[in-house]
């Protein structure tokens, strides 16, 4: 019971769905198939519970399992067993007995692949070898009009089914495929880039600048005495700040402005097509911004930036000597007192 509405219920009830249809479907192509053979209530008994029972109970059977999709392979093996031994009790009338291994295959090849569509193969053997104990042998060489037609509805209906069940899944797989590398990208304290996501766009953007001569600048944020507010007030509160600042960089930057956390309080932004002096008026501004919101929900929390800023270069042989440019001037602001933006213009330092 412990799986029951934990990670076998969606497979269950994909499965669930898709063995109904096609075991009703199928009742219709075996029951023509078999009518002129006159066979015995028992054998339209068994009929009617492979098709209209066994889907209930297989249903039952992997979602109470802890190992589902192990449980729906045990299932399908029955189903390729019944299948064969519905076609030999039909004495291999081509069609009917044809369209019903072919379904069965295609299950077996969709959950499984060639090695599960070979055992599945082997099912459908065993099944012709039990019904040709319990039938006389025999073989129906010609398939009448009426079963053509009883045969359409599952030739028709059931691959449809299947694919977009098919497709479905896909859609989920890439979906999560998706969440997936974007978490492996995000910081999940911040909600930024992460700091080797954040290096990889400041590479591409330092490739888009030497290809391009366009402007761009990099900014170093370190949250001023981050360890004294640690240690003062905890490192709930330490978080807490670290978020705030994440939240002002999210409001404050441009949609094309990738802010990132590079690592303990220390955040680094790209500001795309910006020349310096642009760069600096927003940093400076979003240094107020975090002075203010800082104290308007603490006035005893004394929390403010140290930013250092650095323009793209000629010079810069690669995006770790833009990126050594941006610490230089984060330690000039840090040295100078803090609570500042400081910013390397050609080799020289201006501080804000």
């Amino acid at each position: 019971m412990a799986a029951v509405g934990g990670k076998g219920l969606p497979l269950a009830s994909r499965m669930y769905k898709s063995r109904a249809l096609g075991l009703t479907l199928g009742f219709v192509c075996v029951a023509f198939a078999m009518y002129p053979l006159n066979p015995h209530p028992w054998v339209w008994a068994l009929m009617l519970t492979n098709a209209f029972v066994w889907p209930h109970v297989a249903f039952l059977i992997s979602r109470r399992s802890e190992h589902a999709l192990r449980s729906e392979r045990r299932n399908l093996l029955i189903d390729s067993f019944c299948g064969g031994f519905w076609v030999g009790a039909m004495h291999f009338n081509p069609l009917p007995g044809v369209t019903t291994l072919s379904m069965m295959t295609m299950n077996n090849v969709a959950i499984g692949g060639l090695r599960f569509m070979l055992t599945g193969w082997l099912a459908q053997g065993l099944g012709i070898g039990t019904a040709l104990l319990v039938f006389a042998p025999a073989f129906v060489g010609v398939t009448t009009q009426a079963q053509l037609y009883a045969c359409l509805p599952i030739l028709m209906v059931y691959p449809l089914a299947l694919g977009w069940i098919c497709y479905r899944q896909a859609v989920t797989l890439a979906s999560h495929k998706r969440e997936l590398l974007a978490l492996s990208r995000t910081d999940s304290l911040s909600g930024l880039l992460n700091h080797g996501a954040w290096k990889d766009q400041l590479e591409l953007e330092f490739q888009r600048c030497r290809r391009g001569q366009t402007g761009a600048a990099i900014a170093l944020i370190d949250i001023d005495h981050f360890k004294i507010i640690n240690d003062t007030y905890g490192h709930v509160t330490g978080d807490i700040v670290l978020r705030r600042l994440s939240k002002v960089l999210r409001q404050n930057l441009r949609a094309t402005d990738l802010a990132g956390r590079y690592g303990g309080d220390e955040f680094c932004v790209i500001l795309p097509d910006m020349p310096l002096n642009r760069a600096t008026e927003v940093m400076d501004a979003l240094r107020d911004r975090f002075n203010a919101l800082a104290y308007a929900q603490d006035p005893t929390l004394r929390a403010s930036l140290s930013i250092g800023l650095a323009p793209y270069q000629l010079g810069h042989v690669d995006s770790t000597s833009w990126l050594n440019d941006a610490d230089l001037a984060l330690y000039e602001a840090k040295s100078g007192g803090r609570n500042r933006v400081s910013s390397v213009q050609v080799g020289w330092l201006r501080s804000v």
